[in-house]
C-alpha cells in the first residue's frame, strides 16, 4: 500500500477505491475508526462464512462496536465490545457462540492485537416472526 501526504492526513488508492486518513473527521477517516472497523469487518465476515458451511440461516445481522479509550495513553484503543445482533429463525445460542469463538481463532485483525486491545462479543438473538 503506498499512501500519499494530503494537506490535512493521507490518502490511499485501493482497489476499491480512494482511501483518506486523518486525525479530523471533516478530512478522512480517523484510524481508530479504521482499526475498529478492521476488527469488526475481519471477524463478521469470518463468523459469517462459518455460519454458511453449517447452513445456519441468518435474515440479518449487525454489530454495534463500543470503543473504550485510554486519554491517558494517547487516547489508544484499551477495550472493543462486539454485539452481534442477530436475526433469524431457530437460531442456537449455544451454537453461535461456538462459531464465533472459532471465528476469533481465525480472524486475522483480532490475532494481531489480542495481546494488545480487550476484545469482548456477545450475541442477541431477534427472533424471525413469519
Amino acid at each position: 500500500m503506498k499512501f500519499t501526504l494530503k494537506e490535512n492526513g493521507m490518502r490511499t488508492e485501493l482497489d476499491y477505491g480512494q482511501l483518506d486518513v486523518s486525525g479530523n473527521e471533516e478530512f478522512g477517516y480517523r484510524p481508530y475508526q479504521l482499526m475498529v472497523a478492521s476488527i469488526v469487518g475481519c471477524s463478521s465476515s469470518v463468523f459469517l462464512k462459518i455460519m454458511k458451511k453449517q447452513r445456519t440461516e441468518i435474515h440479518d445481522m449487525q454489530v454495534e462496536a463500543t470503543v473504550h479509550r485510554n486519554p491517558e495513553e494517547a487516547n489508544r484503543i484499551e477495550k472493543i465490545h462486539m454485539n452481534y445482533v442477530i436475526k433469524g429463525k431457530q437460531l442456537d445460542p449455544d451454537k453461535l457462540y461456538k462459531n464465533l469463538a472459532i471465528s476469533r481463532k481465525n480472524c486475522s485483525m483480532i490475532r494481531s492485537v489480542e495481546n494488545s486491545i480487550e476484545i469482548e462479543e456477545s450475541i442477541e438473538i431477534v427472533p424471525l416472526t413469519m
